[in-house]
């Protein structure tokens, strides 16, 4: 069993990048599924697909590359909250990443957003991960 969930999917997307791997497979939960929706907005990753063929279903995320250099685009992304050590900010608080180049996912009562979405809705919430 795993005890949590959110640091399993970023540990698959962070061996993806570091295997060279095209695509990577996640079992999905609603918030996974908002945190895929971020990464792709935010132009971290080429493309998704959620499965709902089985019992819980899957996230099947395509990751992206730099042509050139064949280097991903995701250069870290990092788990912040933890079950046994969790970390809020308010909208005021909500931490700069590479200054203002990478994002904080943050779960806020308006749901999962990115930390300088939270700070335009004056909402803090619990910071999840950085990626950059």
């Amino acid at each position: 069993m795993n005890t949590d969930p959110i640091a399993d999917f970023l540990t698959r997307i962070r061996n993806a990048v570091k295997a060279n791997h095209r695509v990577v497979e996640i079992p999905a939960s609603n918030l996974k599924k908002e945190m895929t929706k971020i990464l792709f907005d935010q132009g971290y990753i080429l493309s998704y697909k959620f499965d709902d063929s089985s019992v819980q279903g899957t996230i099947k995320i395509a990751l992206k590359y730099n042509k050139e250099t064949k280097e991903s685009v995701i250069k870290k992304i990092q788990r912040i909250s933890t079950p046994g050590l969790r970390k809020y900010a308010n909208a005021k608080e909500m931490p700069r990443i590479l200054n203002g180049l990478g994002i904080a996912i943050v779960s806020t009562s308006k749901g999962v957003v990115t930390g300088k979405q939270a700070e335009r809705d004056n909402v803090g919430g619990e910071l999840l991960c950085y990626v950059y």
